[in-house]
Formats: structure tokens, sequence, C-alpha cells
């Protein structure tokens, strides 16, 4: 079982372009599900794709219990990181359970194909997912929230002790938000590691063992919910228009504000 996804010291631009992560540390440990926030290009994407192994480094190092991800085939790192991209390529007619198939591939015997565990972890994230209904029906055929629960799905099926997840409740209504954040903290108790990326502050208060912010490509807090949700921690980030509250059961949330519009005389 894996314990740890570290990054050390990550830097990262992309050719020709400017420098997008500034020696960026971040350690994951098994059974916590972390959720990475900050602005529109703060960087976010970009770490979780170095954390995947998906990106050549600048400078620094992304390590899986103590050793280099990188090392080993595609296969092989699938079969302990599992991600969930924020966008999908053109996807044409495949079908919804044959595409959450695809998750299994490093599992899957070349030579004899899927067995029953490939077809009973499938089942159980399109359970998960609330996308069983799905199965037969062709990707191009599915709402752009429906789309996004399979795409979670697949990675749910790969079975990996690391799920990093991309803005995973784009398109989503609050119902099928909730959904997806109970899996993936449910899955972190279980024991995988969890990375999310999201917009979604509050749904992250309220799911997470802990947050992560990042500014400018840099990370400039790392702690406790109630450590970072606070005025002088995402102030900074966000600017002033944020608004900062305690639900009934004393848990943090902080919401938009809008400035007051004075209304034309006469």
């Amino acid at each position: 079982m894996v314990n740890q996804l570290a990054a050390r010291n990550v830097c990262f631009g992309y050719p020709d372009g400017p420098r997008v992560l500034h020696g960026v540390s971040l350690e994951l440990a098994r059974g916590e599900l972390v959720s990475l926030v900050g602005p529109n290009g703060s960087g976010k994407s970009t770490l979780l794709r170095c954390m995947a192994g998906l990106a050549e480094l600048d400078a620094g190092e992304v390590l899986l219990d103590g050793s280099p991800l990188r090392v080993g085939t595609p296969r092989e790192r699938a079969l302990n990181v599992a991600v969930v991209p924020q966008f999908l390529p053109s996807l044409f007619d495949v079908r919804v359970e044959d595409f959450v198939l695809g998750g299994r591939y490093a599992r899957i015997d070349r030579w004899v194909g899927p067995g029953a565990s490939d077809r009973e972890a499938i089942e159980k994230a399109l359970v998960a997912c609330d996308v069983i209904e799905c199965r037969g029906r062709a990707m191009s055929e599915l709402s752009g929230g429906q789309r996004q629960r399979v795409v979670v799905a697949r990675a749910v099926a790969q079975e990996a002790a690391v799920l990093l997840v991309d803005e995973p409740t784009t398109s989503l209504d609050p119902d099928h938000q909730v959904t997806i954040f109970e899996l993936l903290a449910r899955l972190a108790c279980e024991g995988r590691i969890v990375l999310v990326v999201t917009h979604e502050l509050n749904l992250a208060a309220q799911f997470s063992a802990a947050m992560a912010v990042l500014h400018e490509g840099r990370l400039v807090a790392r702690g406790s919910v109630d450590a970072l949700m606070r005025s002088e921690v995402l102030t900074p980030v966000y600017g002033e228009r944020l608004h900062f509250g305690r639900m009934d059961d004393g848990r943090p949330f902080v919401v938009p504000r809008a400035r007051l519009l004075r209304r034309p005389q006469g």
C-alpha cells in the first residue's frame, strides 16, 4: 500500500512561456482528502499534472513512497496513480461501460481480457458515481454532468492508491456535487491518497482533512480547514469580496459578497 505522494521544490514552465510553478512542495498522506484551491491561473491543474508524472519538471521531484514517480512504465504508474482530468478529448461513440473499463487497462491481462474482478470494479464505480443507468449509452449522448461523473467512475474503477482529481464538480448540480465529494472522502477514509483541485471552497471545507492554497505558482498555505478558511489567509489570494461565517454546526463557510449598487435617482 502506498503511504505518501510528495512534490519537492517543483518548478515548471511551458516552452517559450513564463514559469508556472515556483518551488512548490506538497505532501499527501494515505487516508486523507486534501483540497487544492486558488484563483484561476494559479497553477493548480499544472501541479496536479506534475504530481501525476505527466509533465517534465524544470526542477524538483515527485516521490511516491520515497521513490521518483516517473520511474517505470506508464502502465506500472497507472497501478498506483489515477487521474481525473479537467477536460476530455472527443470520445465519439464509445460506450460508457467500455470507457470505464479503460481505467482497468493496467490490471487486465492482455492475453486473457477482462475478468470477474474487472466487471465488479466497473459495476461498483458506476453505482458509486450514480451513472449505472448510463452504462450502455454512448458518451456523446450524455449531459455534461453525466459525462463528468463517468470520468470520475473510470478513475475509481482503476483502484489506484492515489487519486488526483481536477475540478470534479464542473457541470454538476448541487446534489451530485455533494455525492462526488462524499465518494472522494470515503475513498480517502478507506486508505487512498486523494487530492482534489476545486473552486468549491465550501465543499472543500466540509469534506477535506486539509486544504492547500496555491497563488501565482506558489504554495502560500497548507493546513486544517479551520486554519485556512479565514480572512487573513484567503483575502490576500481572492481579494476583498468575500464574506466569512460559520454554519450551525460550527463549520466555516465563505461566499462572494456583491458590491452595493446605487439606484439611479429620479
